[in-house]
């Protein structure tokens, strides 16, 4: 009796791995999946076609353009004081920083120099606005993992920062502050002390994110190797910013060359990391936010007397030629290329904006990794559609 069963149960299992062989030689019809245009994962208005293996994923293409707002064409009807108020809302979430490069570009063409006090406060608000950015992105990369207490951490914190950028601007998303030959407005009394307090709860704040989200297991099991982007392969794509640092690349433009900005001035570091992962991203974003509270520290110890307004005149008439500028913004190297007639608007307006170059390395990434990859590293390269449907 024993011996017959033995039988049946051998003859079972060689039936099986049969079975087994047969199904390996099958092949399976891939998938093509949409992610978005409504995906939660992709921060605006973005669709991305993968085709799948299974749950690995062949092919992927970025379609973009779901909420073109034509900005660079609507500049030419604008004057040079209204353009400002458009360019607020390519990167809606660091929109002071977006200001910068325009102004400083129209500034080159008229030969005007901002006063030291103007420059010392723009780069505060400019830091502050990448605070505002970078927070967000720290609190959001948990949810986008299924965490979702750090975001309400971010949301809390950054209420402060944005209310420091009201109180000087006047507006806490879009301030329209900036001004060729200066700023609208000098700081209001008080200002200077409470920010100094409200730095000091981010400080807290990155303190937190990191035993919370960057000392996760969970976390770094989902991004620490997911994404890698070779130094090479970054700069080929045209990545910035954190992208591009967090690939071993020692390059920051605050550093490097800005203009009309006080950061050489300042003692700081720029922070990289070799591994160019998901996790890595997220680690140099993390220790950017602290460096800048260090910078703006020193900028409320050292910022000078003296006006916010340099002599211009009341009707702004741009001088014909060409300028071209680029800062480091949150999201890394926005640049204007303006081009005059000696007109009040502007005859041609190109913008060179980080998101743009940062998702167009995407079809590569994504080649070869699983499905719930995807949404990290999506996440991890952080960009804002209105910076790339500009």
């Amino acid at each position: 009796m024993n011996k017959a069963t033995d039988t049946q149960q051998l003859a079972y299992i060689a039936g099986q791995a049969a079975d087994a062989r047969v199904n390996l030689e099958i092949e399976t019809e891939g998938m093509t999946l949409n992610i978005g245009p409504q995906h939660p994962a992709t921060h605006g208005t973005l669709r991305i076609i993968v085709k799948l293996d299974g749950e690995q994923v062949i092919a992927a293409e970025p379609m973009m353009g779901y909420m073109h707002r034509g900005y660079e064409k609507l500049t030419e009807v604008r004057t040079y004081p209204q353009v400002t108020a458009l360019i607020n809302r390519i990167d809606w979430l660091g929109s002071f920083a977006n200001e910068v490069p325009f102004i400083q570009a129209a500034e080159n063409l008229m030969e005007v120099e901002a006063p030291p006090r103007a420059q010392w406060i723009r780069t505060a608000l400019f830091e502050m606005s990448r605070i505002a950015n970078v927070v967000l992105f720290l609190g959001d990369m948990g949810v986008q993992l299924g965490a979702v207490t750090p975001v309400f951490f971010a949301f809390r914190d950054r209420e402060f920062i944005l209310n420091q950028i009201e109180a000087v601007t006047g507006g806490r998303f879009h301030p329209n502050f900036n001004r060729i030959g200066g700023l609208k407005d000098d700081l209001p009394k008080g200002w200077i002390e409470e920010t100094r307090g409200v730095l000091g709860r981010i400080q807290n704040f990155c303190d937190e994110i990191e035993t919370l989200v960057a000392g996760n297991e969970i976390f770094q099991a989902r991004t620490r190797g997911i994404g890698i982007i070779p130094a090479d392969m970054g700069l080929a794509y045209g990545l910035s910013g954190a992208n591009i640092r967090s690939s071993g690349v020692d390059w920051d433009i605050r550093r490097d060359g800005g203009i009309g900005l006080v950061h050489n001035e300042l003692d700081w570091k720029v922070w990289t990391h070799p591994d160019g992962d998901s996790y890595a991203r997220f680690w140099v974003r993390l220790q950017e936010v602290r460096e800048s509270c260090i910078m703006i520290e020193q900028i409320l110890d050292g910022i000078p007397a003296g006006p916010v307004m340099a002599k211009v005149p009341r009707i702004i008439k741009v001088p014909a030629g060409e300028s071209y500028v680029e800062t480091e913004n949150p999201l890394g190297v926005m640049g204007y290329y303006i081009v005059s007639q000696g007109d009040l608007t502007p005859f041609r307006v190109k913008i060179r904006s980080a998101s743009f170059n940062n998702v167009s390395i995407t079809p590569w990434l994504l080649k070869g990794v699983y499905v719930p990859d995807v949404v990290s590293i999506l996440a991890s390269l952080y960009f804002i559609l209105g910076d790339i449907d500009r």
